[in-house]
Protein backbone atom coordinates (compact mmCIF):
# COMPACT_ATOMS: atom_id res chain seq x y z
CA UNK A 1 0.00 0.00 0.00
CA UNK A 2 2.78 2.67 1.06
CA UNK A 3 4.53 1.71 -2.42
CA UNK A 4 1.27 2.39 -4.42
CA UNK A 5 0.91 5.46 -2.58
CA UNK A 6 4.22 6.28 -3.35
CA UNK A 7 3.66 5.91 -6.90
CA UNK A 8 0.87 7.67 -6.87
CA UNK A 9 2.67 10.32 -5.09
CA UNK A 10 5.29 10.20 -7.87
CA UNK A 11 2.83 10.38 -10.97
CA UNK A 12 1.02 13.32 -9.64
CA UNK A 13 4.79 15.28 -9.56
CA UNK A 14 5.45 14.16 -12.91
CA UNK A 15 1.89 15.63 -13.83
CA UNK A 16 2.89 18.86 -12.52
CA UNK A 17 5.93 19.21 -14.11
CA UNK A 18 4.41 18.66 -17.40
CA UNK A 19 1.65 20.78 -17.07
CA UNK A 20 4.19 23.92 -15.65
CA UNK A 21 6.90 22.72 -18.78
CA UNK A 22 4.23 22.70 -21.14
CA UNK A 23 2.85 26.27 -19.80
CA UNK A 24 6.39 27.80 -19.83
CA UNK A 25 7.31 26.28 -23.05
CA UNK A 26 4.21 28.23 -24.81
CA UNK A 27 4.62 31.52 -22.79
CA UNK A 28 8.61 31.15 -23.84
CA UNK A 29 7.28 30.92 -27.99
CA UNK A 30 4.59 33.62 -27.18
CA UNK A 31 7.57 36.05 -25.93
CA UNK A 32 10.06 34.75 -29.01
CA UNK A 33 7.32 36.14 -31.25
CA UNK A 34 6.37 39.08 -29.83
CA UNK A 35 10.26 40.13 -29.50
CA UNK A 36 10.98 39.40 -32.55
CA UNK A 37 8.13 41.39 -34.18
CA UNK A 38 9.18 44.02 -32.13
CA UNK A 39 12.24 44.04 -33.08
CA UNK A 40 11.45 43.65 -36.97
CA UNK A 41 8.87 45.76 -37.00
CA UNK A 42 9.13 49.19 -34.11
CA UNK A 43 11.12 50.53 -37.29
CA UNK A 44 8.39 50.89 -39.52
CA UNK A 45 6.93 53.35 -37.47
CA UNK A 46 9.57 55.19 -38.25
CA UNK A 47 11.16 57.01 -40.98
CA UNK A 48 14.45 58.71 -42.00
CA UNK A 49 14.42 62.44 -43.05
CA UNK A 50 16.79 64.44 -44.92
CA UNK A 51 16.84 68.29 -44.42
CA UNK A 52 16.67 69.57 -47.77
CA UNK A 53 17.70 73.28 -48.41
CA UNK A 54 14.99 74.67 -51.62
CA UNK A 55 15.32 78.02 -52.95
CA UNK A 56 12.03 78.64 -53.91
CA UNK A 57 12.46 81.95 -55.37
CA UNK A 58 15.08 81.03 -58.03
CA UNK A 59 12.50 78.15 -58.58
CA UNK A 60 10.21 80.98 -59.64
CA UNK A 61 7.50 78.91 -58.79
CA UNK A 62 4.61 79.96 -61.76
CA UNK A 63 1.56 79.67 -58.70
CA UNK A 64 -0.52 82.19 -57.60
CA UNK A 65 -1.64 82.81 -53.73
CA UNK A 66 -5.14 82.57 -54.54
CA UNK A 67 -4.27 78.43 -56.22
CA UNK A 68 -3.34 77.91 -52.82
CA UNK A 69 -6.26 77.74 -51.16
CA UNK A 70 -8.94 75.28 -51.43
CA UNK A 71 -8.95 71.89 -53.56
CA UNK A 72 -6.47 73.58 -56.20
CA UNK A 73 -3.68 73.93 -54.65
CA UNK A 74 -2.29 69.76 -55.24
CA UNK A 75 -2.91 70.22 -59.08
CA UNK A 76 -1.26 73.54 -59.17
CA UNK A 77 2.06 72.86 -57.12
CA UNK A 78 2.34 69.62 -59.39
CA UNK A 79 1.69 72.04 -62.94
CA UNK A 80 4.13 74.44 -61.57
CA UNK A 81 7.07 71.49 -61.62
CA UNK A 82 7.50 71.28 -57.82
CA UNK A 83 8.62 67.40 -58.08
CA UNK A 84 11.40 68.72 -60.55
CA UNK A 85 12.36 71.49 -58.27
CA UNK A 86 12.75 69.45 -55.18
CA UNK A 87 14.84 66.70 -57.41
CA UNK A 88 17.07 69.97 -58.52
CA UNK A 89 17.46 71.33 -55.40
CA UNK A 90 18.79 67.90 -53.64
CA UNK A 91 21.16 67.33 -56.63
CA UNK A 92 22.44 71.13 -55.62
CA UNK A 93 22.77 70.13 -51.99
CA UNK A 94 24.02 66.46 -52.15
CA UNK A 95 25.95 65.78 -55.32
CA UNK A 96 28.54 63.61 -53.94
CA UNK A 97 25.88 61.50 -52.16
CA UNK A 98 23.58 60.76 -55.27
CA UNK A 99 21.35 64.03 -55.02
CA UNK A 100 17.98 63.28 -56.37
CA UNK A 101 18.36 59.45 -55.66
CA UNK A 102 18.61 60.13 -51.81
CA UNK A 103 14.98 61.10 -51.80
CA UNK A 104 12.02 58.82 -51.55
CA UNK A 105 9.19 59.23 -54.32
CA UNK A 106 6.85 61.22 -51.72
CA UNK A 107 9.38 63.68 -50.69
CA UNK A 108 7.87 66.36 -52.92
CA UNK A 109 4.73 65.97 -51.76
CA UNK A 110 6.12 66.57 -48.31
CA UNK A 111 7.39 69.92 -49.83
CA UNK A 112 3.81 70.72 -51.23
CA UNK A 113 2.23 69.95 -47.80
CA UNK A 114 4.52 72.52 -45.85
CA UNK A 115 4.15 75.23 -48.82
CA UNK A 116 0.36 74.79 -48.75
CA UNK A 117 0.69 75.35 -44.70
CA UNK A 118 2.42 78.19 -45.16
CA UNK A 119 2.66 79.43 -48.92
CA UNK A 120 5.79 82.56 -47.86
CA UNK A 121 7.94 79.57 -48.30
CA UNK A 122 7.92 80.19 -52.34
CA UNK A 123 9.52 83.87 -51.44
CA UNK A 124 12.71 82.66 -49.91
CA UNK A 125 14.66 79.82 -48.80
CA UNK A 126 13.67 77.66 -46.64
CA UNK A 127 15.03 73.42 -45.30
CA UNK A 128 12.35 70.95 -45.24
CA UNK A 129 12.66 67.60 -44.14
CA UNK A 130 11.68 65.01 -46.61
CA UNK A 131 11.87 61.35 -46.12
CA UNK A 132 14.69 59.66 -47.81
CA UNK A 133 14.78 56.71 -50.58
CA UNK A 134 14.15 53.03 -49.00
CA UNK A 135 17.80 51.83 -48.96
CA UNK A 136 19.00 55.37 -47.11
CA UNK A 137 16.24 54.62 -44.63
CA UNK A 138 16.74 51.01 -44.23
CA UNK A 139 21.15 51.87 -43.14
CA UNK A 140 20.18 54.84 -41.13
CA UNK A 141 18.31 52.18 -39.09
CA UNK A 142 20.94 50.12 -38.95
CA UNK A 143 20.50 47.31 -41.77
CA UNK A 144 21.45 48.48 -45.33
CA UNK A 145 24.11 47.69 -47.87
CA UNK A 146 27.47 48.95 -47.48
CA UNK A 147 27.11 51.66 -49.98
CA UNK A 148 23.62 53.16 -48.68
CA UNK A 149 25.99 52.66 -45.09
CA UNK A 150 28.26 54.91 -46.66
CA UNK A 151 26.01 57.72 -47.68
CA UNK A 152 24.27 57.78 -44.65
CA UNK A 153 28.15 58.72 -43.13
CA UNK A 154 28.81 60.96 -45.44
CA UNK A 155 25.15 62.67 -44.60
CA UNK A 156 25.67 62.86 -41.41
CA UNK A 157 24.06 65.68 -39.26
CA UNK A 158 21.82 66.32 -42.33
CA UNK A 159 19.61 62.91 -41.38
CA UNK A 160 17.35 63.01 -38.78
CA UNK A 161 14.41 60.03 -37.57
CA UNK A 162 11.16 60.38 -36.58
CA UNK A 163 7.44 59.08 -36.43
CA UNK A 164 6.24 57.83 -39.43
CA UNK A 165 2.62 59.49 -39.85
CA UNK A 166 1.86 58.62 -43.49
CA UNK A 167 2.39 54.81 -42.51
CA UNK A 168 -1.08 55.72 -40.21
CA UNK A 169 -3.40 57.33 -43.46
CA UNK A 170 -1.98 55.86 -46.67
CA UNK A 171 -2.86 52.81 -48.55
CA UNK A 172 -0.29 50.35 -50.55
CA UNK A 173 2.64 51.83 -52.78
CA UNK A 174 5.34 50.48 -54.77
CA UNK A 175 7.94 52.06 -52.64
CA UNK A 176 8.19 51.04 -49.19
CA UNK A 177 8.45 54.51 -47.51
CA UNK A 178 5.17 55.36 -48.61
CA UNK A 179 3.35 52.88 -47.82
CA UNK A 180 0.23 52.62 -44.98
CA UNK A 181 -2.43 50.52 -43.42
CA UNK A 182 -4.91 52.49 -43.49
CA UNK A 183 -6.40 51.50 -46.60
CA UNK A 184 -6.40 47.78 -45.30
CA UNK A 185 -7.56 48.99 -42.17
CA UNK A 186 -10.37 50.50 -43.63
CA UNK A 187 -10.92 47.70 -45.48
CA UNK A 188 -10.90 44.95 -42.88
CA UNK A 189 -13.08 47.64 -41.03
CA UNK A 190 -15.81 47.84 -43.86
CA UNK A 191 -15.66 43.52 -44.41
CA UNK A 192 -16.41 43.02 -40.25
CA UNK A 193 -19.46 45.61 -40.28
CA UNK A 194 -20.92 43.45 -43.04
CA UNK A 195 -20.20 40.20 -41.12
CA UNK A 196 -21.34 41.57 -37.85
CA UNK A 197 -24.39 42.97 -39.33
CA UNK A 198 -25.63 39.64 -41.09
CA UNK A 199 -23.97 36.81 -38.85
CA UNK A 200 -25.11 38.33 -35.44
CA UNK A 201 -28.83 38.39 -36.10
CA UNK A 202 -29.44 35.45 -37.80
CA UNK A 203 -27.22 33.34 -35.42
CA UNK A 204 -28.80 34.26 -32.50
CA UNK A 205 -32.07 34.02 -34.04
CA UNK A 206 -31.65 30.60 -34.99
CA UNK A 207 -29.75 29.97 -31.27
CA UNK A 208 -33.16 31.12 -30.05
CA UNK A 209 -34.71 29.07 -32.30
CA UNK A 210 -32.88 25.72 -31.87
CA UNK A 211 -32.80 26.09 -27.90
CA UNK A 212 -36.59 27.85 -26.95
CA UNK A 213 -39.06 26.20 -29.98
CA UNK A 214 -37.51 23.41 -32.25
CA UNK A 215 -38.79 20.21 -31.96
CA UNK A 216 -37.23 17.54 -30.87
CA UNK A 217 -36.38 15.00 -33.95
CA UNK A 218 -34.51 13.72 -36.17
CA UNK A 219 -34.69 17.11 -38.45
CA UNK A 220 -33.76 19.34 -35.49
CA UNK A 221 -30.59 16.54 -34.88
CA UNK A 222 -29.33 16.74 -38.64
CA UNK A 223 -29.41 20.85 -38.25
CA UNK A 224 -27.46 20.57 -34.99
CA UNK A 225 -24.81 18.33 -36.41
CA UNK A 226 -24.90 20.30 -39.65
CA UNK A 227 -23.91 23.60 -37.37
CA UNK A 228 -21.55 22.02 -35.60
CA UNK A 229 -19.49 20.64 -38.41
CA UNK A 230 -19.92 24.10 -40.42
CA UNK A 231 -18.06 25.47 -37.20
CA UNK A 232 -15.37 22.91 -38.22
CA UNK A 233 -15.03 23.27 -41.91
CA UNK A 234 -11.29 24.58 -43.50
CA UNK A 235 -12.05 28.37 -44.55
CA UNK A 236 -10.61 28.24 -47.47
CA UNK A 237 -14.09 26.16 -48.40
CA UNK A 238 -16.00 29.46 -47.98
CA UNK A 239 -13.72 31.10 -49.96
CA UNK A 240 -14.48 28.74 -52.50
CA UNK A 241 -18.43 29.25 -51.72
CA UNK A 242 -18.31 32.80 -51.75
CA UNK A 243 -16.19 32.90 -55.44
CA UNK A 244 -19.23 30.28 -56.12
CA UNK A 245 -22.57 32.16 -55.36
CA UNK A 246 -21.95 36.07 -54.34
CA UNK A 247 -19.17 36.44 -57.68
CA UNK A 248 -20.03 33.67 -60.00
CA UNK A 249 -24.12 33.62 -59.33
CA UNK A 250 -25.39 37.34 -58.51
CA UNK A 251 -22.02 38.83 -59.73
CA UNK A 252 -21.06 41.20 -57.00
CA UNK A 253 -18.38 43.47 -57.75
CA UNK A 254 -15.05 41.29 -57.37
CA UNK A 255 -12.33 42.39 -54.79
CA UNK A 256 -15.03 43.87 -52.48
CA UNK A 257 -15.99 44.65 -48.60
CA UNK A 258 -19.51 43.50 -49.13
CA UNK A 259 -18.66 39.81 -50.88
CA UNK A 260 -15.22 39.85 -48.02
CA UNK A 261 -18.62 40.29 -45.47
CA UNK A 262 -20.75 38.12 -46.95
CA UNK A 263 -17.96 35.42 -47.11
CA UNK A 264 -16.78 35.57 -43.31
CA UNK A 265 -20.88 35.87 -42.18
CA UNK A 266 -21.34 31.95 -43.36
CA UNK A 267 -18.01 31.39 -41.97
CA UNK A 268 -18.79 32.85 -38.42
CA UNK A 269 -22.43 32.28 -38.37
CA UNK A 270 -22.29 28.69 -37.09
CA UNK A 271 -19.74 30.07 -34.01
CA UNK A 272 -22.24 32.81 -32.69
CA UNK A 273 -25.03 29.64 -33.11
CA UNK A 274 -23.00 26.88 -30.58
CA UNK A 275 -22.18 30.29 -28.55
CA UNK A 276 -25.83 31.25 -28.13
CA UNK A 277 -27.16 27.68 -27.66
CA UNK A 278 -24.52 27.39 -24.59
CA UNK A 279 -25.30 30.48 -23.40
CA UNK A 280 -28.79 29.80 -23.41
CA UNK A 281 -28.58 26.77 -21.91
CA UNK A 282 -26.68 28.09 -19.30
CA UNK A 283 -29.91 30.37 -17.91
CA UNK A 284 -31.62 27.96 -15.28
CA UNK A 285 -35.32 26.51 -16.19
CA UNK A 286 -36.33 28.46 -12.66
CA UNK A 287 -36.07 31.67 -14.66
CA UNK A 288 -38.33 30.40 -17.12
CA UNK A 289 -41.02 29.18 -14.82
CA UNK A 290 -41.55 32.38 -12.60
CA UNK A 291 -41.56 34.36 -15.75
CA UNK A 292 -44.68 32.12 -16.67
CA UNK A 293 -45.65 32.03 -13.43
CA UNK A 294 -46.79 35.84 -13.24
CA UNK A 295 -48.30 35.62 -16.91
CA UNK A 296 -45.92 36.13 -19.27
CA UNK A 297 -46.29 35.02 -22.76
CA UNK A 298 -43.60 32.28 -24.16
CA UNK A 299 -42.30 35.05 -26.25
CA UNK A 300 -42.09 37.34 -23.65
CA UNK A 301 -39.97 35.43 -21.78
CA UNK A 302 -37.45 34.60 -24.09
CA UNK A 303 -37.16 37.90 -25.13
CA UNK A 304 -37.57 39.87 -21.59
CA UNK A 305 -35.86 37.34 -19.63
CA UNK A 306 -33.83 34.53 -21.44
CA UNK A 307 -31.68 36.92 -24.30
CA UNK A 308 -31.07 39.25 -22.01
CA UNK A 309 -29.47 37.03 -19.11
CA UNK A 310 -27.81 34.63 -21.66
CA UNK A 311 -26.51 38.23 -24.20
CA UNK A 312 -23.13 38.28 -22.37
CA UNK A 313 -22.03 35.08 -23.86
CA UNK A 314 -23.82 35.57 -26.50
CA UNK A 315 -21.15 38.61 -27.20
CA UNK A 316 -18.27 37.31 -26.20
CA UNK A 317 -18.82 34.29 -28.09
CA UNK A 318 -19.42 36.85 -31.10
CA UNK A 319 -16.20 38.88 -30.53
CA UNK A 320 -14.35 35.06 -30.48
CA UNK A 321 -15.37 34.97 -33.94
CA UNK A 322 -15.24 38.18 -35.15
CA UNK A 323 -11.68 38.06 -33.96
CA UNK A 324 -11.34 34.84 -35.87
CA UNK A 325 -12.73 36.17 -38.93
CA UNK A 326 -10.64 39.19 -39.32
CA UNK A 327 -7.41 37.20 -38.81
CA UNK A 328 -8.55 35.27 -41.90
CA UNK A 329 -6.63 35.27 -45.23
CA UNK A 330 -7.76 32.55 -47.49
CA UNK A 331 -11.22 32.71 -47.96
CA UNK A 332 -10.55 36.26 -48.68
CA UNK A 333 -7.94 35.27 -51.27
CA UNK A 334 -10.28 33.17 -53.17
CA UNK A 335 -12.76 36.22 -53.86
CA UNK A 336 -10.06 38.25 -54.94
CA UNK A 337 -9.09 40.76 -52.08
CA UNK A 338 -5.51 40.67 -52.99
CA UNK A 339 -5.48 43.51 -55.54
CA UNK A 340 -3.28 46.72 -55.58
CA UNK A 341 -5.10 49.56 -53.87
CA UNK A 342 -3.58 52.63 -53.79
CA UNK A 343 -6.83 54.43 -52.22
CA UNK A 344 -8.87 53.48 -49.47
CA UNK A 345 -12.32 52.13 -50.30
CA UNK A 346 -15.35 54.81 -50.05
CA UNK A 347 -18.28 52.51 -49.40
CA UNK A 348 -18.75 48.82 -49.37
CA UNK A 349 -18.94 48.08 -53.30
CA UNK A 350 -15.02 49.52 -53.70
CA UNK A 351 -12.40 47.95 -54.32
CA UNK A 352 -10.42 46.71 -51.21
CA UNK A 353 -8.18 44.66 -49.39
CA UNK A 354 -8.04 43.64 -45.46
CA UNK A 355 -4.96 44.05 -42.98
CA UNK A 356 -3.83 40.09 -43.16
CA UNK A 357 -4.28 40.25 -46.87
CA UNK A 358 -2.71 42.97 -46.93
CA UNK A 359 0.38 41.81 -44.74
CA UNK A 360 0.98 38.71 -47.27
CA UNK A 361 1.24 40.52 -50.21
CA UNK A 362 4.08 42.91 -48.81
CA UNK A 363 5.68 39.31 -47.42
CA UNK A 364 6.23 38.60 -50.84
CA UNK A 365 8.01 41.89 -52.35
CA UNK A 366 11.32 41.96 -53.33
CA UNK A 367 12.10 45.75 -51.47
CA UNK A 368 14.20 44.55 -48.29
CA UNK A 369 12.28 48.02 -46.98
CA UNK A 370 8.89 46.06 -46.96
CA UNK A 371 10.38 43.79 -44.08
CA UNK A 372 9.80 46.55 -41.45
CA UNK A 373 6.46 47.21 -43.12
CA UNK A 374 5.52 43.61 -42.91
CA UNK A 375 6.02 43.62 -39.29
CA UNK A 376 5.14 46.53 -37.94
CA UNK A 377 1.26 45.60 -39.81
CA UNK A 378 1.47 42.49 -37.88
CA UNK A 379 2.06 44.31 -34.86
CA UNK A 380 -1.02 46.65 -35.53
CA UNK A 381 -3.14 43.46 -36.53
CA UNK A 382 -2.24 41.76 -33.11
CA UNK A 383 -3.03 44.42 -31.12
CA UNK A 384 -6.55 44.54 -33.03
CA UNK A 385 -6.97 41.21 -32.26
CA UNK A 386 -5.71 41.26 -28.92
CA UNK A 387 -7.78 44.32 -28.28
CA UNK A 388 -11.03 42.33 -29.70
CA UNK A 389 -10.46 39.39 -27.43
CA UNK A 390 -9.76 41.50 -24.27
CA UNK A 391 -12.66 43.20 -24.42
CA UNK A 392 -14.42 39.70 -24.56
CA UNK A 393 -12.95 38.83 -21.63
CA UNK A 394 -14.16 42.61 -19.72
CA UNK A 395 -17.42 41.19 -21.15
CA UNK A 396 -17.62 37.82 -19.51
CA UNK A 397 -16.49 39.33 -16.00
CA UNK A 398 -18.59 42.43 -16.38
CA UNK A 399 -21.49 40.93 -17.13
CA UNK A 400 -21.33 37.55 -15.77
CA UNK A 401 -24.34 36.20 -13.75
CA UNK A 402 -23.19 33.20 -11.37
CA UNK A 403 -26.25 31.02 -10.38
Amino acid sequence: MRRRIARRYRSERRFRALGLGAIIMSAGFLAFLIVTMLAQGLGGFTETRLALPINFAAADLQVQPDQLRGNRADLALAGAGLESVVDAAATAAFPREGGAALLSDGAWLRVRDAVKANPALLRGTAVVEVPVASDIDMAFKGDGTPAARKTVTALGDHLSRGINWDFFVNADATDPTRVGIWGALKGSLLTMLVTLSLAFPIGVLSALYLEEYAPKNRWTDLIEVSINNLAAVPSIIFGLLGLAVFLGTFGLPRSAPIVGGLTLALMTMPVIVIAGRNAIKGVPPSIRDAALGIGASPVQVVFHHVLPLALPGILTGTIIGMARALGETAPLLMIGMRAFIAAPPQGLTDPATVLPVQIFLWSDEVARGFVEKTSAAIIVLLVVLLSMNGLAIYLRNRFETRW
